[in-house]
């Protein structure tokens, strides 16, 4: 197994060509990519049509898919009307994977400005429990719950908080967003160095099996010191990082096969393959 790559959502060069997102694997599987995440951040929207041909298409041209939940989805919500309708949308999200032929599903942790970090990180475990277990007994048992680390100040969502609701459940993956992670440090995590420490991180607190597949976002964030993430950029922006080298020679070097979503705004295609393509030269190296 290696790691697998794509965009998240239509890039512009895609909605340039097509308007369905049921041609994504035909396209990304002739750009030489193999991932993608479909975008439900809005809301859950996904019809029956476009769902079974996207899933067919999918497996036509050998595209794994994950689906990423609605962005106003609060585990930590201190309203417990709130918390419920979280569960919810990921009970909709899950349906939706499902219809499409996704297995992982991305989930934001939601906001700390409230209440202590305890606090909130408290009420999230109980939340993403419950879901869970609704799950379960809607017969999404084997949908893979994607929590995701979150790139502002005031957000639960840092490494350990994420890695923390990971283990609630032995199913479940952490989203590892390395540019979240950069920009709520303020360009901390752009290094060989802490890129491992992530990695080491992982395999510490989940084992050696998740740390091996775990579900990873990318892309170049702009960030302020007083908030943390701004805005998504693209590879070409040379101020913001991270840099996606180093990782990619640290996951090559290891044997892991996460799955690599480009989040870049609007290159998310074109990122994406550039990543693949250094990871691919780091392989052909070991194998040297």
């Amino acid at each position: 197994m290696s790691a697998i790559f794509g965009p998240a959502g239509s890039a512009e060069n895609f909605s340039k060509l097509y308007k369905s997102s049921a041609d994504m694997p035909k396209y990304l599987s002739e750009l030489g990519l193999d991932a993608f995440e479909y975008q439900c951040g809005q809301g859950v929207r996904v019809s029956d049509a476009v769902g079974a041909a996207l899933k067919a298409n999918a497996e036509k041209y050998g595209i794994t898919l994950s689906l990423h939940a609605p962005y106003f989805i609060s585990l930590s919500s201190v309203e417990p009307e709130k918390r419920d309708k979280s569960i919810d949308y990921i009970l909709q999200s899950a349906a939706a994977a499902k219809k499409i032929g996704a297995e992982r599903i991305v989930i934001h942790s939601g906001s700390c400005s409230k209440i202590s970090r305890e606090e909130a990180l408290s009420l999230a475990k109980d939340t993403l429990s419950k879901a869970r277990k609704a799950a379960v007994e809607a017969g999404f048992e084997d949908i893979i719950f994607c929590p995701e680390t979150m790139g502002k100040f005031n957000q639960l969502g840092n490494l350990e908080e994420v890695l923390e609701l990971c283990r609630l459940d032995d199913s479940f993956l952490p989203t590892v967003d390395f540019g979240h992670l950069n920009a709520r440090t303020i360009g901390k995590v752009n290094s060989k160095e802490a890129f491992a420490g992530i990695l080491d991180s992982i395999e510490n607190r989940l084992g050696s099996d998740r740390l091996r597949r775990f579900h990873s976002h990318f892309s170049k964030i702009e960030y302020t010191e007083g908030g943390g993430e701004k805005r998504h950029l693209t590879f070409e922006d040379l101020l913001y990082g991270p840099n996606f080298e180093p990782l990619m020679e640290l996951v090559a070097k290891k044997n892991l096969s996460p799955t690599f979503i480009c989040e870049s705004a609007g290159t998310q295609d074109i990122d994406a393959l550039a990543m693949k393509k250094y990871y691919t030269d780091e392989l052909n190296k070991q194998g040297g």
